[in-house]
């Protein structure tokens, strides 16, 4: 399970730092979206890899590490997930208004070989 989620994490970090590197704003927006993911993700994995646990404590249940998981992640990971919705929305208005006066989606407004 542990090589699954390292290869997930590295495949989403590459391709998203790779899509950054593009000369398209709709590459980036995608590019960032992807990267944040596989943050996500790697956060999220810092919270070990728990089946059948619980994120809060028990009343009767001694509380040590091995029988709850950590609830920080899970939060850290959560409130990302929201902040990257925001920002993702906000790059894309910001597309629309690019393409609108510049008329092209390149980063740095200069089209093709024109």
């Amino acid at each position: 399970m542990e090589i699954v989620l390292a290869v997930a994490i590295g495949a989403l970090t590459s391709c998203g730092v790779w899509l950054l590197l593009r000369p398209r704003t709709y590459q980036v927006i995608m590019g960032l979206s992807l990267l944040s993911y596989g943050v996500n993700l790697f956060i999220f994995s810092m919270g070990r890899l728990a089946v059948d646990s619980e994120p809060m404590v028990s009343p009767g249940v001694p509380a040590t590490l091995l029988r709850y998981a950590d609830p920080m992640p899970q939060a850290l990971v959560l409130t990302a997930i929201v902040i990257g919705f925001a920002m993702t929305a906000l790059f894309l208005v910001l597309l629309l208004a690019q393409r609108g006066f510049f008329g092209n989606d390149h980063v740095d407004g200069v089209g093709d070989a024109e």
